[in-house]
């Protein structure tokens, strides 16, 4: 990885919420979209390269503090993400995050960021490069059911990466909806407003659930869902968080990032251990069928991992590297003797 402060070598690239506004606007919201399925595409056909391990998790009544980290053997990356679905009841966002790279080789941080912002774009991007591989082909109506912080993300990358015409938006609280239908305006896609959830999957290829309560909820029952859809399933996250009836799945051709943590935090939690499911990565790489005819329903178990936001923060080090936005933040004690630390702190005084 290049050393963007060669000189300097203590002093770690930051990347602010500010930083990475000025990126995402500099490169175009579509593009980067487009830029990180590719990056995560890339990494999940070297998915054997790297280590991996479910999310460290720390729950409580509110909701979950969680790690998530990853290395391919010479970079190592975390992201540290919250998710407390009552937030917005005090002006507070549900997810917030941060991530760190570092050199494997001698241990130093390469990159700390933002990642609130980050996550948004680095989980629409999967959706879209999975539903890529498994919706329909000619699939150009999508329905978004919960038109939270991710329902804007989620459109444009499906149609950046897939290339819908058409999102169908609903949600419990219409002034969610009405926020996402303003915000997509002028943005090149059709935006049907719904009053029911029945209403919005109407003539859609593709369903994507993104509900924020920590429950086990039915956003989808079983009569709601007809053959040959794909199914982008991101809002059951955690344990006792799910959003689809369980005969939905006993229909489905299931589709996971990585089974040990999606059993846990996945919609299919509700199943048995053993029900058999099919890792992205596999697809990718041609070890393993995505969609297998026109009428199968396609389930992708969208719970979020590691390697996903190691790609985000990949590129996001790559874009600054020439565009320079980012911050160096002075993180390191680093003496010029490494065994004299206590005389760095005597000198500074």
């Amino acid at each position: 990885m290049t050393n963007l402060n060669p000189s300097e070598k203590a002093l770690v690239p930051f990347v602010s919420v500010h930083n990475m506004m000025k990126l995402i606007h500099h490169i175009g919201v579509e593009p980067m979209l487009v830029g990180l399925g590719d990056y995560i595409e890339a990494d999940f056909k070297r998915w054997e390269l790297f280590d991996k391990t479910p999310r460290v998790a720390s729950h409580s009544e509110k909701g979950v503090i969680e790690l998530m980290p990853t290395s391919d053997g010479d970079v190592y990356g975390f992201k540290y993400v919250n998710g407390h679905p009552s937030n917005t009841a005090d002006g507070l966002q549900t997810v917030t995050a941060f991530g760190l790279l570092a050199n494997v080789a001698n241990g130093y941080p390469v990159l700390l960021s933002e990642m609130t912002m980050l996550t948004a774009l680095r989980t629409a991007a999967t959706s879209a490069v999975v539903a890529r591989l498994l919706a329909p082909k000619g699939a150009h109506v999508m329905a978004m059911i919960g038109n939270g912080a991710q329902s804007e993300f989620q459109t444009l990358a499906m149609k950046a990466i897939v290339g819908i015409d058409e999102v169908r938006l609903y949600d419990i609280d219409p002034a969610a909806t009405a926020k996402c239908a303003a915000n997509l305006a002028g943005q090149g896609i059709k935006v049907v407003s719904c009053d029911t959830a029945e209403e919005a999957i109407l003539g859609a290829q593709i369903v994507t659930t993104c509900t924020a309560d920590k429950q086990y909820a039915t956003i989808l029952t079983d009569n709601m869902v007809g053959a040959g859809v794909h199914i982008n399933a991101i809002g059951g996250d955690c344990p006792g968080k799910t959003e689809l009836a369980p005969a939905i799945l006993h229909r489905a051709g299931i589709f996971v990032e990585y089974p040990e943590q999606t059993r846990i935090e996945g919609e299919i939690q509700q199943l048995d251990a053993d029900h058999p499911v099919t890792e992205i990565w596999q697809v990718l790489t041609g070890q393993a069928q995505g969609r297998t005819d026109d009428k199968q329903i396609t389930l992708f178990d969208s719970v979020g991992f590691a390697i996903e936001d190691f790609s985000a923060l990949r590129y996001v080090r790559d874009q600054i590297a020439t565009t320079g936005l980012f911050d160096p933040l002075d993180l390191l004690a680093d003496p010029e003797d490494p065994r004299d630390l206590f005389g760095m702190l005597q000198r500074a005084g």
